[in-house]
């Protein structure tokens, strides 16, 4: 795989110029699970942020009673993972693989020093990471609704 270009087809690194991509790219690294293997699991600290280029996961949630559920099912192009990369926190959510997959993993701690010494790329990413914030804020306010 060549990275370089995976990453620029991604959406959060889509408007970076070449040298900032190479960068990432260099401190990426491919990993592969099998159908039914968990890439994260709710709760869990985070090490990283992962980048799907083949096969699907699903995302899922324990609710406050016990209960499983679905909140999505993401594929090539889709990236997870990104919120504990910038704040530390565990896991929101378990992620399993729903057909072998194929990810670029970004390590937290080597993706935090990257973003420091390299502060333009950081600006770039931030309205991206606020857009998805915003959606799923919105995503979760309608399933609120649909409850009530």
């Amino acid at each position: 795989m060549d990275k370089e270009q995976a990453l620029a087809k991604v959406g959060l690194f889509a408007n970076l110029d070449g040298k900032s991509l190479k960068g990432i790219a260099a401190i990426a690294s491919e990993r592969n699970f099998k159908s039914g293997e968990y890439l994260m699991k709710q709760g869990e600290s985070g090490i990283g942020l992962f980048m799907l280029f083949e096969g699907k996961v699903r995302i899922e949630k324990v609710d406050p009673s016990g209960k499983k559920v679905e909140l999505a099912e993401n594929g090539p192009g889709d990236i997870l993972g990104e919120m504990t990369v910038f704040d530390g926190a565990p896991r929101s959510a378990s992620v399993v693989a729903a057909e072998d997959t194929r990810c670029l993993v970004l390590a937290s701690w080597e993706f935090n020093a990257f973003l420091k010494t390299h502060a333009e790329v950081a600006l770039a990413l931030l309205p991206i990471v606020v857009q998805r914030f915003r959606e799923t804020n919105e995503a979760l306010t309608g399933l609120n609704a649909m409850r009530s």
